[in-house]
C-alpha cells in the first residue's frame, strides 16, 4: 500500500513551473515546425499555430508571440518581443477594412457581406453599428483631413465623409464606364487617394451580381435587385473595365497607375512612409 504526502508549498511551485515550461515548449515547437516560406514557389509561412491558439479571455500570454512570423529578418529590427497578439472583438461575418481616426480616437472597419461598418472604442473595448445598411462597404481610411474614405461594393465606388457629415463620390467610373469594386484605398501626402478596383463585388454576397451580360451574370439568370437594400438605385452596372489601381487627384481626374497587366486582381494596398 502507498501512502500520499501531503504536498508543500515549494514542490506546487515546482510543478507548475514544469508544467507551464512544457507548455512554453510544446507552443513554441508548433509554431517553429511551421514551414518556412518557399522562395521558389512563393509559399508563405502558415499563420496557424499548432495547436491552435486558445483566444479564451484571461488565457496567459506567450512572449515572443508565436503567430507573429517573420518572413524579413530585418523586421526583428522593430519588433517587440513582448508585444502579444490580443483579439479585441468576434463576430463579423466577414471582417474588413480597419482604419484608425486620430481626430475621433476610434478604430472603424467594415463586416462586407454583413452589410454594416462597426466602430472600436479603444478605451472600453466597445464595438458599436457605426453604419447600417454599409452598401457592403469594404476598405477604409481617413485622408490627411481627418475624412472617413471607404469603398462601397455595393455601388462599386469611392467616397468621403466630409466633417459636417455628408457625403461626397469622389469616383464611380473611368473612361465612362463603371468601376469593378473598389476594394482598399490609402491617401497620399499630396492630396491624392488611391485604391485598387477588383472584381469581387460583382457577387451577391459582396455587392450584386452583374446585370445581364456582364460577366458574372452572362445569361441573364441572376437578379441584381432581389433582396438589397437600395436595389433601386443600382443604375444596371455590369463590369466592363480591367482590374486596376487608380490614383484620384483633388481636381477631379483618375489615372490608371498600375494595369490588371502589372497587377493582376489588385487588393490591399500602402505606403511606405517615406
Amino acid at each position: 500500500m502507498t501512502t500520499r504526502q501531503p504536498l508543500s508549498r515549494r514542490g506546487l511551485l515546482a510543478g507548475a513551473g514544469a508544467v507551464g515550461a512544457a507548455a512554453f515548449a510544446s507552443r513554441r515547437a508548433g509554431a517553429q515546425a511551421q514551414p518556412a516560406p518557399n522562395a521558389q514557389l512563393g509559399t508563405p509561412a502558415s499563420t496557424i499555430t499548432s495547436p491552435p491558439r486558445d483566444w479564451t479571455p484571461g488565457r496567459p500570454s506567450i512572449y515572443p508571440d508565436p503567430d507573429v512570423i517573420v518572413i524579413d529578418p530585418a523586421f526583428n529590427s522593430v519588433r517587440l518581443g513582448n508585444a502579444a497578439i490580443r483579439r479585441v472583438w468576434t463576430g463579423a461575418n466577414w471582417a474588413e477594412g480597419p482604419a484608425w481616426s486620430s481626430q475621433g480616437q476610434y478604430l472603424v472597419f467594415s463586416d462586407v457581406s454583413g452589410n454594416t461598418q462597426y466602430r472600436y472604442i479603444w478605451e472600453d473595448g466597445r464595438v458599436t453599428p457605426y453604419r447600417k445598411p454599409s452598401n457592403n462597404t469594404n476598405g477604409n481610411s481617413f485622408d490627411h483631413q481627418g475624412r472617413q474614405l471607404s469603398c462601397e461594393d455595393f455601388f462599386r465606388r469611392v467616397v468621403r465623409w466630409e466633417h459636417d457629415g455628408s457625403m461626397s463620390v469622389i469616383a464611380d467610373s473611368y473612361d465612362g464606364k463603371p468601376l469593378n469594386s473598389p476594394n482598399d484605398i490609402v491617401p497620399h501626402p499630396d492630396g491624392s487617394v488611391w485604391f485598387t478596383d477588383p472584381p469581387y463585388g460583382d457577387r451577391m454576397v459582396e455587392g450584386h451580381p452583374d446585370e445581364p451580360g456582364g460577366p458574372t451574370n452572362p445569361d441573364g439568370k441572376l437578379n441584381p435587385r432581389i433582396g438589397a437594400p437600395n436595389a433601386g438605385l443600382i443604375g444596371g452596372k455590369k463590369r466592363e473595365l480591367s482590374t486596376n489601381v487608380y490614383r484620384w487627384d483633388p481636381s477631379g481626374k483618375l489615372d490608371v497607375v498600375i494595369t490588371e497587366e502589372q497587377l493582376p486582381d489588385p487588393n490591399g494596398l500602402c505606403f511606405a512612409p517615406d
